[in-house]
Order: C-alpha cells, then sequence, then structure tokens
C-alpha cells in the first residue's frame, strides 16, 4: 500500500513544534488562520456556475434516468468520454452501489462529477486555486430549481491520509466482495501514477487493452485467502462491459483504461497543489528562514511527481476504448510543431513528453509566489541535466529538451532563465 510520505524531511524541534508531522494530517487544522478553508469566498467552477445559475444565464435539462447529469457535463465542459464505474462501496452512497449498478465519474482538470443511478442527489468536487477541493451536491429533483450545495461533511473522507492530510480527491483499490463490499481484513491501495499496475482499479470496471499487463479491475474476491486469485483472462483485456450491468442511464459504455491512468495521476496532483500552498501560506506566519526551508522542501516531491521521476515503466502497449485518449491529446495547447504535454505514449509510460499538463491549471498558478518560485528551480535544475540523481537518468536528453521547449512556447510566466538544453 503506498504510504503517506508527503513532505518526509527533517527539520528542526522548533519547526517540528509549530508545524507538527509533515508526513500526516495537516498541522493546526483546516480553518487556522492563513487557510480558514470553511470560511473563506472559492473561486472554483462550481461556485461561479451557482452564481451563473442564480443570475439566470444557465439551465439544465432534466433527463428521466440521468437526471442533470448530461446538462452538468456539458455546462462543466466535462466530457462523457471521461466516464469511469467503480462499482466497490467506497463512497456515501454505498448502499446503491454493486456491480450490477456502479458509481459513474466524469473529470476534467478542476472538476470530478460522480452519478449514481438511483440517487436524489449527484456529487462535485471542484479545485479552488488557493483553498483545495470543495465538495457540493445537486439535488435531482426535477419540481426544484437545481443548485449546487457546499458539503464540508465530506470530509470525513476526504480530509485524510489518503489526500495528503488536505482536503482532497481520494481514490482507493480495494478487493471487493460480490456486492462490491471492500474486504476490510485485506489490503487496499491508494494508486497514482507511481504504483504497480497489479495495485490498481480494485473495485474498478476496466476498458481497454493492456496486453500481458494485470491489474485489480473487473474482478471480485471470491477467496479471501487467495484474494489475487480473482484477477483472472476473464478479467482483463475488456473491450466492452456488455452483460456486467444494464446500461440505462449510463452516458458511456466504457470505463476507459487511459482515462483511469489519467485520472489517478491527476487526483494526486491536485492534492499536492493544495498541501504545498497550505505549508507556504502557514510557514510565512513563522518567520523567513523556516519559511524558506518549507519552500524548499515542498517542492521536492512536488516537482518528482510533477515530472513523473517515480514512474514505473510500462511493460505492455494501452489502448483505451471510448475516444478519451483523442479527446483528452486534442486540447493542447500545443507548440509551433504541434506538440504537447497531453500527447501520450502508451508504450513505455504515460505522457509522451513527461510533465504534467496539469501545469497550466489555476490550481499551480493559484499557488503561493514563494513556492512556484521553488518549483520552478527544481524543473529547471532537473530539465537543465543538472541533477544527477538514478531517478532523473529516465529523462533523455531528448525529453528534457523537448519539455523545455514546450513550456517556452506554451506556458505563460515561464522563468526566463529555461532556456536552451544541451547536457
Amino acid at each position: 500500500m503506498r504510504a503517506p510520505t508527503l513532505f518526509a524531511i527533517v527539520l528542526s524541534l522548533s519547526a517540528v513544534a509549530a508545524f507538527g508531522d509533515l508526513d500526516g494530517m495537516f498541522p493546526g487544522g483546516i480553518d487556522q488562520p492563513g487557510i480558514e478553508y470553511s470560511k473563506r469566498p472559492v473561486r472554483d467552477h462550481v461556485a461561479e456556475l451557482n452564481r451563473r445559475i442564480q443570475e439566470g444565464k444557465v439551465q439544465f435539462q432534466f433527463e428521466p434516468v440521468s437526471g442533470y447529469l448530461r446538462s452538468v457535463l456539458r455546462t462543466l465542459n466535462v466530457p462523457v468520454e471521461s466516464q469511469l464505474l467503480v462499482f466497490s462501496k467506497t463512497s456515501i452512497q454505498r448502499p446503491l452501489i454493486n456491480p450490477r449498478n456502479p458509481r459513474a465519474v466524469y473529470f476534467n482538470d478542476s472538476v470530478a462529477v460522480a452519478w449514481v443511478r438511483g440517487s436524489q442527489s449527484m456529487e462535485i468536487a471542484a479545485q479552488d486555486p488557493q483553498q483545495g477541493v470543495i465538495f457540493y451536491t445537486l439535488n435531482q429533483d426535477r419540481a426544484a430549481p437545481p443548485q449546487f450545495t457546499r458539503q464540508d461533511d465530506c470530509l470525513i473522507c476526504h480530509d485524510s491520509f489518503m489526500t495528503v492530510g488536505v482536503p482532497g480527491m481520494a481514490v482507493r483499490s480495494v478487493f471487493p466482495d460480490r456486492d462490491g463490499q471492500p474486504m476490510r481484513q485485506l489490503d487496499d491501495y491508494i494508486p497514482d501514477h507511481t504504483s504497480p499496475m497489479e495495485h490498481r482499479w480494485g473495485g474498478w470496471y476496466v476498458t481497454g487493452k493492456h496486453g500481458s499487463m494485470r491489474h485489480m479491475g473487473n474482478a471480485v474476491a471470491a477467496n479471501p485467502g487467495q484474494p489475487m486469485s480473482m484477477v483472472t483472462p476473464a478479467t482483463l483485456n475488456l473491450e466492452s462491459l456488455e452483460g456486467k450491468f444494464d446500461p440505462e442511464g449510463y452516458l458511456s459504455r466504457h470505463s476507459d483504461i487511459v482515462a483511469l491512468l489519467v485520472f489517478e495521476h491527476q487526483m494526486h496532483m491536485m492534492n499536492l497543489f493544495t498541501r504545498v500552498g497550505w505549508e507556504v501560506r502557514v510557514a510565512a506566519q513563522a518567520g523567513r528562514r523556516l519559511h524558506a526551508r518549507v519552500v524548499r522542501d515542498t517542492a521536492r516531491e512536488l516537482v518528482d511527481y510533477l515530472l513523473f521521476a517515480d514512474e514505473p515503466k510500462l511493460t505492455a502497449r494501452i489502448q483505451g476504448a471510448s475516444g478519451f485518449s483523442e479527446k483528452f491529446a486534442a486540447m493542447g495547447p500545443p507548440d509551433s510543431q504541434g506538440r504537447s504535454l497531453r500527447q501520450f505514449d502508451l508504450e513505455h509510460r504515460l505522457m509522451r513528453y513527461p510533465c504534467s499538463y496539469m501545469i497550466y491549471t489555476a490550481a499551480f498558478d493559484g499557488l503561493p509566489a514563494a513556492a512556484r518560485d521553488a518549483i520552478y528551480r527544481r524543473m529547471w535544475w532537473i530539465l537543465s541535466g543538472e541533477a544527477k540523481g538514478k531517478k532523473y537518468q529516465r529523462l533523455s536528453l531528448a525529453d528534457r529538451r523537448a519539455i523545455v521547449e514546450i513550456l517556452r512556447e506554451t506556458k505563460k510566466g515561464l522563468p526566463v532563465y529555461f532556456g536552451p538544453v544541451t547536457r
């Protein structure tokens, strides 16, 4: 299981006293001065959509089974092709979820929308540039005007070691029984792009091809004594979910493997942005020397993750089934040679150019200036070729040169010292 190792740094006793253990929950709580998660105004996309609804600028259409789902996705610019299906009982709507009635999750760079057939409410999580993920529900009641309601009660699960100790996105891979109930006596996993493939997607449906690689998707654990026996040829390389459940109300017939890979990468990236921003904001109140040290050390893990430094090598080619790969890659922004950080490799690694597209998001731009400066400096230390650690050797000269050239043309605010890469 991936342990929560965020910002495992050696601090002086005074730093520990001021900030607590950076390896676990965020010290001081979510409403301390400098954060005030529950009190400060938010600027996420759902909050903005709520204002537009109240002003009469947006209207939703209600469909018989899926309710407002299609309208919500269209208005928030969330692609249907991103649909992921999870059948484990690992959300607040667990009574309705099982392999015959999976929960559908859709996402873009800053918003995740979850819908369960038969539920009276839809769940939405949106990344605020400073405050982290804000949680909402939308009542699926045709008789009442649609309105998103903030739900801080979601933090019971979404502010934990799974989310690096800040309000954030939680992804789990479990051993589900025949009804989707996680088998608590067995391990579960918190997957991201650094995780072994064989530990991913327990309790999720997975469509697409992946050759000889094994994962936990599409399977239920019938034998607790040998839980991994649930993975068989019949659970792998599925191009269709036909016969698994009644598709009525679902907007796609897929739970795309490429979308799953992107989703896992992105959810942890979003949480890292929040944690780094919060650490720096709180440290700034404690004095210049401690502030500088926290800024430097917190940038380390974020940049390594941003550049996929610890991503395991793929051992077979991956091919999606829903059209997500093509739609995602076309979003760019491209440089003058047509290259972008959204283009996939899917044979040896996830991305063709291993630098996260999340660098373009408002969550990155919303980081404190000192944090962004430290992040950029560490990025250049690695991309220029000065870094000599073994983990950075996987970034070839061609990789590093391409990443820098793409960023120089497409990333506003990139420091001028990002120059030609020659070594």
